[in-house]
């Protein structure tokens, strides 16, 4: 076996012959690419073998030219983000900030036409809202004289060039750092009719707003990199070769299967570790750490924060199907870059001499990694459905952190003070000055200004919080299994996550909570409620039982448990379904109640205050939160490490 098994590994095609495709594999890229390290330039040269996989014949199709994102300050992006993103800001008086993309072949195999005049310029977006910003050249269309019939492959020649602008929005360059992303033109997503709820097939390639990300099919890339010799590379799959040329050059040779992008680094001044990682079941996971020198003394805390991850997912969500993970740490100049997700190859993000106790650089990683999962495997669309994506991945951001470095000081644990991680997610949410300020669920680009993050994110991993206390961690790691095992290396949207909600709720919880969850879904996700209950008053009566009024302040209607501790150290766990605006209790039983208390397992994670949640009648040790005063530190100290995690 062992002949064979070396020979496969330096015969890539070969290999994925005999391998069976994890994925659809239908947009299959060969690139060659080389880059200039004192211009700033990409020269490249692709073939793009792309199938229908649709009952559709395709008349055109249309390409992703990101970088075009940055041509100029015209460009829907620029426009929409002003030119800043994540705190870091684009010099827009330096031409040579800017950056930008062209194709300058494209030719048909099948009948050897060339295409390139008959690119156009559109946007997509601008069309479907009756407004046009002509200068935004982030989408292409491309007319084809024979079109694509059902199943059928065509096979694109393309050369194109590129210039990187300076890093402020995840790719480009600062100096002698680069971090390549978005690069390449990049065929859009056909969806066929009933695919995502479309009702016609069509084209799903949106321009390149301020706030989303990305949507692809799934392929195999083999990529040429030709840099300086004295470059350290980088990239998304495994290396497979290096050719010293004579010019002062190399070429690396990369492969990669079952992926959705691909994106490269290349800096002189990386220094690099190599670790694995290996699972109950599966191949071993070879881990590239690739840090800034000044970073170093940190390498220690990526490996384990990544290892964690890679085991936690391993565990409670499914096997993670690839051999390798690049982990690239950007300097502090470039930290635009910094916190991105691309297939097998994460950007963290840290500082000089972090203290131990301020977790950034294990929350950065953590995030990244859970992209690999939301993102790579369940290919949810970025630019519809961010919160699928990123709400999800901060979900379990919070689960791997808490219980990895402790519930109560998993972010910080620093000179007496202490936060939580998924405490972070929810102190974010409902300290919003209007957390009802509308529902996650919508087009990144429309959803309501400023509120992108809160909403994706943070409000996102707060409800499937307490989705997860109402349904228990069992059932819910059922669901989520079953999701990712129903829906990895497709495209799944909203309702692919409801169905399986509500298959799976009926058979492990029968009809605790009605039929279906959609009652729940409508509220946290399509709505805008906000969930407020609060214990307004504890009598004790001489002679009779005790009573108590719960009241609910806000409009979102959810089962409300109530516990209540008597003098004489009984307690009682009351039930009520929400829904009225107040429920009045008389206790079952006669005896003074010492206090009570509203959701004592915290199910309802989305309650916008606990602090109303209880109530005494002579000083207590009843449980309350005091999430204000540590929202203040919070704010103050982190707000810039978050906002990386994108």
């Amino acid at each position: 076996m062992r002949p064979l098994y070396l020979f496969l590994l330096f015969i890539p095609s070969l290999a994925n012959a005999v391998a069976s495709p994890l994925s659809p594999r239908n947009a299959n890229y060969r690139i060659d690419v080389r880059l200039n390290t004192d211009t700033k330039r990409l020269d490249g040269k692709q073939t793009l073998t792309w199938r229908n996989t649709s009952p559709d014949q395709i008349r055109e199709l249309r390409f992703h030219m990101y970088l075009n994102a940055f041509k100029d300050a015209n460009s829907t992006f620029m426009r929409e983000s002003g030119g800043q993103l994540r705190g870091d800001a684009l010099d827009k008086s330096k031409p040579e900030n800017f950056g930008w993309t062209k194709l300058t072949a494209l030719t048909d195999q099948r009948t050897g036409e060339s295409l390139i005049a008959k690119v156009q310029f559109i946007q997509p977006d601008d069309e479907e809202a009756g407004t046009f910003n002509t200068d935004d050249r982030t989408v292409i269309r491309v007319p084809l004289s024979q079109p694509v019939a059902p199943g059928e492959t065509i096979v694109l020649d393309m050369a194109f060039q590129a210039k990187l602008p300076k890093i402020f929005a995840r790719t480009g360059f600062s100096k002698d750092f680069f971090l390549v992303g978005q690069w390449f033109p990049k065929i859009g997503v056909y969806e066929p009719a009933g695919m995502r709820g479309r009702t016609v097939g069509g084209w799903n390639c949106h321009q390149f707003h301020a706030h989303s990300e990305f949507y692809a099919d799934y392929g195999t890339y083999d990529v040429a990199i030709t840099t300086p010799t004295a470059f350290k590379i980088g990239a998304t799959g495994q290396q497979i070769g290096e050719t010293a040329l004579k010019n002062g050059t190399k070429t690396t040779r990369w492969h990669a299967d079952d992926v959705i992008d691909f994106a490269w680094t290349a800096s002189p001044h990386y220094i690099i570790t190599d670790n694995q990682w290996q699972g109950k079941v599966g191949m071993p996971v070879k881990i590239r750490l690739m840090m800034q020198p000044e970073h170093n003394d940190q390498a220690q805390r990526h490996l384990d924060a990544a290892k964690a991850a890679l085991a936690y997912f391993d565990q409670h969500l499914g096997t993670y199907p690839y051999s390798t993970l690049t982990i690239v740490d950007p300097p502090l100049r470039a930290s635009g870059a910094g916190g991105m997700e691309y297939p097998t190859f994460i950007t963290a993000g840290t500082s000089w001499k972090l203290p131990a106790g301020l977790r950034f650089p294990e929350v950065v990683t953590v995030h990244e990694f859970g992209h690999q999962y939301f993102m790579l495997l369940l290919a949810s669309n970025e630019f519809e459905e961010a919160w699928l994506d990123e709400g999800f991945n901060q979900y379990y951001e919070g689960r791997i952190m808490d219980e990895t470095y402790g519930p109560r000081s998993a972010q910080i644990d620093w000179f007496g003070f202490k936060m939580g991680d998924m405490e972070a997610s929810r102190d974010g949410y409902v300290h919003l000055d209007n957390p009802a300020i509308g529902p996650a669920y919508g087009n990144t680009w429309q959803l309501p200004s400023g509120y992108y993050g809160a909403l994706t994110y943070l409000k996102t991993a707060t409800w499937l919080r307490t989705l997860e206390g109402l349904l228990g961690r069992p059932v819910m790691d059922e669901v989520m299994q079953t999701y990712f095992i129903r829906w990895r290396f497709k495209h799944p949207n909203a309702q692919s996550f409801i169905d399986v909600v509500n298959e799976v709720v009926p058979r492990r919880l029968g009809q605790k909570y009605g039929p279906d969850m959609n009652w729940f879904f409508d509220q946290v996700l399509f709505g805008d409620r906000v969930c407020d209950y609060k214990l307004a008053k504890l009598s004790n009566r001489d002679n009779s039982p005790a009573t108590l009024r719960v009241d609910r302040l806000g409009d979102m209607q959810l089962p409300v448990d109530v516990l209540v501790h008597f003098e004489n150290g009984q307690e009682v766990m009351l039930f009520w379904d929400g829904k009225s605006r107040t429920r009045t209790f008389t206790m079952p039983q006669k005896g003074r109640v010492s206090w009570a208390q509203i959701d004592p397992k915290q199910k309802l994670y989305m309650d916008v205050n606990v602090v109303n949640n209880s109530l005494s009648t002579s000083p207590s040790s009843a449980p309350s939160a005091k999430y204000a005063v540590k929202f203040l530190f919070w704010i103050e100290n982190t707000i810039q490490w978050l906002s990386w995690l994108v």
